[in-house]
């Protein structure tokens, strides 16, 4: 028998997740979900100011919007209404808020056992950290990460926001709901996942734990293998500002790299040697500094010397690679990172444009059974907007 062909809809589609409108990681971690084919209602609340959030076009792609008061008990029982019906609900809040407000877990596993509660905070929901105020910065900075970035004998450079919130938080709290989805084929019951972005960026660094461990990583920062220590693995300016990025790493792979800039190898000090990293890395400067970004680019295009352009968040979806796999798409004029990762028989569906604060109240208030007379006096009382 054939296996069955290709499914439109995305892995996810039939699952309902109900986002409680936050910044950053929560709604990356939801604009996965609805990338990957569920269905999200975000919730945004009646009366924050339009600042609170990120801007729109990108973050909130795939999703459906009504708008409550969730300080009112009217407000707070179209939420729950929603959770009943829902197989994820993702909030944001510092540790006991959604409680507070009659949210939290257990006034929603009343209603539905089943539900996994996603939590996406940057202390997670206990320690002596856990209701203090913080940053992306402030999460890598203790779990570890903050230290090993930036050159050697400078401070650490914050990496934008892509380590706590994005890699440590949102994909972490992708991971987490996903797999409590899978235990709850064995269990039939919901649980709470506690997803910390100080947990995940701590997580990320595994590798170099085991690097430091195996006598490895013994630098201080920016002296070790991969983080600028070797010159085999770095960044050079090239004749017209722009840069490439070097990974050649494996002896066979640095050799290709010689060979292609056209320097003598016997002239230059071995490839491991960080005591004379800085010499190697003089050489090899001086040489892509000769020809613009592009043209070393086409010189190692066909090679395995492990070289690359580096190309801004607006330049890749230039790149033919990227072309190719059609790795960017257009939504609602504004050019964005595709769905990922690539599914062989249930494809991910194209990213639809997200709806307007409210714009979808009415609509998912019918679909839980409130009649048109409620729902005008839910709005009338400033419950709904």
């Amino acid at each position: 028998m054939s296996a069955p062909g290709p499914r439109a809809g995305g892995p996810l589609a039939g699952l309902r997740v109900i986002e409680i409108a936050s910044l950053a990681p929560g709604p990356f971690a939801c604009m996965v979900l609805a990338d990957l084919g569920a269905e999200v209602i975000r919730v945004d609340r009646v009366g924050d100011s339009a600042g609170l959030l990120a801007p729109s076009g990108v973050l909130d792609r795939g999703r459906k919007s009504i708008a409550v008061d969730l300080k009112s008990p009217e407000g707070r029982e179209v939420v729950l209404r929603l959770a009943e019906t829902a197989d994820i609900l993702v909030e944001g809040f510092r540790p006991g808020v959604a409680e507070r407000m009659g949210i939290g877990p257990d006034a929603c596993a009343h209603r539905n056992p089943g539900l996994i509660y996603g939590r996406m905070t940057g202390w997670g929901q206990d320690g002596p950290l856990a209701n203090a105020a913080g940053h992306d910065i402030n999460y890598i900075g203790v779990a570890g990460a903050l230290d090993l970035l930036g050159r050697a004998g400078q401070q650490p450079t914050p990496p934008v926001n892509l380590l706590g919130d994005f890699g440590g938080g949102g994909m972490l709290l992708v991971v987490g709901v996903l797999a409590a989805l899978a235990e709850r084929t064995r269990s039939g019951l919901g649980q709470v996942v506690d997803a910390a972005m100080v947990d995940g960026a701590a997580l990320l660094t595994s590798f170099l734990h085991g690097m430091h461990a195996a006598g490895l990583w013994e630098g201080e920062r920016g002296e070790n293998l991969l983080d600028g220590g070797g010159a085999y693995y770095d960044t050079y300016r090239c004749a017209d500002g722009g840069y490439v990025a070097v990974g050649a790493v494996e002896p066979h792979f640095y050799t290709e790299l010689i060979d292609r800039l056209g320097v003598a190898s016997a002239e230059l000090p071995a490839q491991y040697d960080l005591d004379s990293a800085e010499e190697l890395r003089t050489a090899l400067a001086a040489v892509f500094a000769t020809k613009p970004r592009d043209e070393w680019a086409a010189v190692f295009a066909d090679s395995d010397a492990c070289v690359s352009p580096v190309l801004s968040p607006w330049q890749a979806h230039e790149h033919p690679h990227n072309k190719a796999r059609d790795a960017f798409v257009e939504v609602s004029g504004i050019r964005q990172p595709a769905p990922a990762p690539r599914f062989g028989r249930t494809p991910a569906p194209t990213p639809r444009p997200g709806s307007t604060t409210g714009a979808d109240t009415s609509a998912v208030l019918r679909d839980l059974g409130y009649g048109d007379d409620e729902t005008d006096r839910l709005r009338r009382a400033g419950a709904i907007a």
